[in-house]
């Protein structure tokens, strides 16, 4: 299968601190690829350098076969990367509606995607002509992720969306993400290792900035030491 996004030896500063001291990752098209790692580790800096928010100082950043860093975010943006960060970052004082149509990279992207983000998002269309500011927190995480579909996006990187979520509203969110891959290509950070394990087919492990481990996430299931070193929990 083929990398849709190539991530080689980034270092990323954040003032005069060094984040990111050498991580690479490979996304590959058509599957969820999960960052895992503890807080701290470099999981967030490693989104914002891929969409240039926080730019890599070295190292290289490849998209569909191009090279992306040093980009602009709005240029990374076009190319087709969607971002849910998390926060959510939903406008509370515009409706839903409002929301989805404010995401359009082209006139009219909302009428057509219309069938595939309320047909994963069905309470969206309930909801339509609410404020962001009224929804649960549930909502609002689908509302972010719907958001990211608007547009013609290949790929989909999702900061935290079971984060602060209750129990039930986690199970819809990893069912929606499961339904995700059969349209576009997931890198989805989790510290939830139980959503993790379900949702991704390959994994990453951070740790002080620099990528530890890379495997089928199924083989981590499986090594209850390498879990419990870098993540603390019980595979």
């Amino acid at each position: 299968m083929s990398a849709l996004l190539e991530v080689q030896d980034i270092h990323t500063y954040i003032g005069q601190f060094h984040i990111l001291e050498g991580v690479s990752l490979a996304a590959n098209e058509g599957e969820v690829t999960v960052m895992l790692g503890r807080n701290g580790a470099g999981k967030t800096t490693t989104l914002r350098s891929i969409l240039g928010l926080t730019p890599p100082r070295s190292g290289s950043i490849r998209f569909a076969g191009k090279e992306i860093g040093g980009l602009p975010t709005y240029s990374v943006a076009q190319l087709g990367i969607g971002y849910v960060p998390e926060d959510r970052g939903i406008f509370t004082d515009l409706t839903v509606e409002e929301n989805l149509k404010i995401a359009e990279r082209a006139k009219g992207d909302l009428d057509r995607k219309a069938d595939l983000v309320f047909g994963l998002f069905p309470d969206l269309k309930r909801l339509y002509r609410l404020k962001g500011g009224q929804l649960s927190g549930g909502q609002q995480q689908m509302l972010a992720m719907a958001r990211a579909l608007v547009p013609d996006n290949r790929l989909l990187l999702i900061d935290e969306p079971t984060k602060g979520l209750a129990p039930v509203i986690v199970e819809k969110v990893m069912e929606t993400i499961h339904q995700l891959k059969e349209t576009v290509t997931v890198l989805l950070v989790e510290q939830n290792f139980f959503v993790a394990s379900d949702i991704g087919d390959r994994c990453y492990i951070l740790d002080v900035g620099r990528t530890v481990h890379t495997g089928a996430m199924a083989d981590l299931e499986r090594d209850e030491a390498l879990v419990q070193r870098y993540l603390g929990a019980v595979a």
